[in-house]
């Protein structure tokens, strides 16, 4: 009886040891999403610019897009800004979609930092985010020309996720 009541403590604590060690070699950055695969969450913001007007998934269907949840206050924004700047030269469509934010601020911060976006829509209190399953920003999402999530990218879009995961996406999806 002396040897079960010592070696269940030693056993448990050796189990949860391992399970500690397992979690901490896993990236946090490839959380799954259980949206891709699936259309996007159905959802109607006010655009940035025009005032007025709203964006719909249905503006989003026909061709392959990168939907950006971003905001002003966001530093892995700034982070992942130059690229998308880049990308967006060459040709991607991106959409906007500001987290939290208000519409003042992230008009400053596009002028100071340039407008990679084809519109920006504005999710004032974060509910589209929460519908996408978002996590904090930024966050990208790869929509295919039919509205199905292809790709969710947790964290800044870097060269790396462009070319490995992103552009790849983008590309068969035309």
């Amino acid at each position: 009886m002396r040897y079960v009541r010592y070696t269940v403590p030693v056993v448990i604590l050796l189990l949860l040891i391992f399970l500690f060690y397992r979690g901490l070699a896993l990236d946090p950055r490839e959380v799954p999403s259980p949206l891709v695969g699936k259309a996007a969450p159905a959802f109607e913001l006010p655009l940035l610019e025009p005032e007025g007007q709203s964006l719909t998934p249905k503006a989003l269907g026909g061709r392959p897009v990168l939907v950006n949840f971003f905001a002003s206050w966001c530093a892995g924004c700034q982070v992942e800004h130059p690229l998308l700047m880049e990308l967006s030269k060459q040709g991607v469509e991106i959409i906007g979609m500001d987290y939290k934010d208000e519409p003042a601020d992230v008009r400053r911060w596009l002028q100071r930092h340039g407008n990679p976006y084809r519109q920006v829509a504005i999710d004032r209190v974060g509910q589209a985010g929460l519908d996408w399953g978002v996590y904090g920003v930024p966050e990208t999402y790869v929509l295919g020309p039919d509205g199905t999530i292809l790709f969710k990218q947790i964290g800044p879009v870097t060269p790396q996720a462009w070319e490995r995961d992103i552009r790849p996406l983008l590309v068969g999806a035309r």
